[in-house]
């Protein structure tokens, strides 16, 4: 156990403190090391980590940008008339012109109660608990069964609200004042639209609501039918239930009756835009890259000791940190190997049966490299020539960067980067790690292990080298004071001697 008992200069006039801590500079400077050598690590790690979040934007906007068809293949919809019809497109919708000739809107189907039975609101209440049962078709005949519990003592305006809240009824109901009568009509549009009362418990709930002719098993009376679309489309006449309808990935929503035409077409500015966007991501992503791999290391100035960092001022250690961490990743191969992959994805030739011709090479829609090797590698638009090509043929403008294949050369260069990309991701984590991660899952990470350890051992040895050294200056100090007292006393012995 250290003896902590220490005596500082009291006999001898010497700083001790002082000493030990100058002795201590010394048997410190291996642990300053290692601390350097460990901040070293953690730099490293974050600069590959800040690598990895830079390649995972660039992996982000290709997914997001240039392999959803969505965002690739827009489509632009215009119609002559939006009174008729107006109409949306997916992505996988041809280039059409339709000429629409509405000759009939869809409407539906609605129910009123007996023109001569009013319904007394105020004195509207269920008698006992009934369960209602009501085969219902919808529009376009297909069929289910409503099911509706209403409870003894509810009042008209909840029994509505029960109706209309039933999903499988699928009905608007609403109860008029003024004329005392209840207004059914169906949600859903379609010729085809019914309601039959199923039994005598649910005819004689429906008589109370002015429904008074109808018999089980029959249709709920007071009926005005819903009618279908009536539709020609290039010259052929269709019809449908519903106003919307989607016929080769273009919906159309039927306005009014009238004639119109619908023109679809490739939004040739969503792409030019979606690949421009990748040339900025792509040239932003490369610069950063090459900037890491062409820092300068300044190997004159290590990271700063705390004792260092005392005896300086904010702005110095900025100044000095910022050349200490520097260079980090100078010359590194993954980074470099990363870089000379993805410059042969762009420039290898897309080859297989969904590319054109013409469309197989990024230089033939009007993308080079820049004729700088200052640049290292980025990329240039001809911006009259890609939206050329874009107009001349967006569908081979998007296989060439997106085309599926079981070999790299037949893979779209989108896919080519983004499998380059992952590749690297992974090198680079089992190199330095996520954030998720512990020490132990990555290489870096097991380095400041040894590392930590290193200096949690070194620091229990500096503790037992101070305590060595306070007891070997304690022991001196306790010698000279006993060296005092013997001189004291002889001084004192010799000085009664003479008198």
């Amino acid at each position: 156990m250290a003896n902590t008992l220490r005596i500082s200069g009291l006999a001898s006039g010497m700083d001790i403190d002082q000493i030990v801590k100058d002795l201590m500079k010394a048997e410190r400077m291996p642990l300053d090391k290692l601390k350097q050598k460990k901040q070293l690590l953690e730099w490293q790690r974050d600069d590959y980590r800040s690598m990895n979040t830079l390649l995972q934007g660039l992996d982000d906007y290709l997914f997001s940008n240039i392999t959803l068809q969505s965002s690739m293949l827009k489509k632009t919809v215009s119609s002559s008339n939006e009174s008729v019809v107006t109409a949306t497109a997916g992505s996988s919708a041809a280039n059409v012109a339709a000429a629409i000739q509405v000759n009939q809107v869809a409407t539906s189907a609605v129910w009123l109660s007996d023109a001569g039975t009013r319904v007394d609101k105020a004195n509207f209440s269920v008698a006992a608990d009934v369960t209602l049962t009501i085969n219902v078709t919808n529009g376009d005949g297909t069929t289910k069964q409503a099911t509706i519990t209403v409870k003894q003592g509810t009042t008209l305006d909840g029994v509505i609200a029960q109706l209309n809240s039933n999903l499988d009824l699928g009905v608007s109901a609403f109860y008029d004042e003024q004329t005392g009568r209840v207004s059914i009509m169906k949600k859903d549009t379609g010729a085809q639209a019914s309601l039959v009362l199923a039994d005598q418990a649910t005819v004689d709930f429906f008589a109370q609501l002015g429904f008074t002719n109808t018999a089980a098993g029959q249709e709920l009376t007071g009926k005005t039918a819903g009618k279908d679309a009536d539709i020609t489309i290039n010259g052929l006449q269709t019809t449908r239930s519903s106003n919307t309808f989607t016929i080769n990935g273009v919906t159309y929503t039927v306005k009014g009756t009238g004639t119109a035409m619908v023109s679809v077409a490739t939004d040739a500015d969503a792409m030019f835009n979606a690949i421009k966007g990748f040339v900025d991501k792509y040239n932003d992503t490369i610069d950063k890259i090459n900037a890491e791999l062409k820092e300068e290391r300044y190997r004159d100035y290590p990271p700063l000791t705390d004792e260092q960092k005392e005896a300086m001022t904010e702005k110095q250690i900025e100044l000095w940190e910022e050349k200490a961490r520097s260079g980090m990743l100078r010359g590194d191969s993954m980074l470099s190997s990363a870089l000379s992959q993805m410059r042969m994805n762009l420039y290898t030739k897309v080859e297989g049966a969904n590319i054109a011709s013409g469309f197989s090479q990024l230089a033939q829609i009007g993308i080079t490299t820049s004729s700088n090797y200052l640049d290292g590698g980025k990329l240039i638009i001809d911006e009259t020539k890609l939206r050329e090509k874009i107009k001349e043929n967006p569908d081979a403008v998007y296989q060439l960067f997106n085309q599926d294949g079981a070999t790299d050369a037949e893979k779209g260069i989108a896919r080519r980067l983004r499998d380059t990309i992952k590749e690297t991701i992974g090198k680079i984590e089992q190199k330095a790690g996520k954030t998720v991660w512990t020490n132990q899952q990555f290489a870096i990470g097991r380095d400041l292990i040894q590392i930590n350890d290193q200096i949690d051992r070194f620091q229990d040895r500096l503790k037992q080298i101070e305590d060595r050294y306070y007891r070997q200056f304690t022991a001196m100090e306790e010698a000279i004071q006993r060296a005092n007292q013997q001189s004291m006393y002889l001084m004192n012995a010799f000085g009664g001697m003479q008198r």
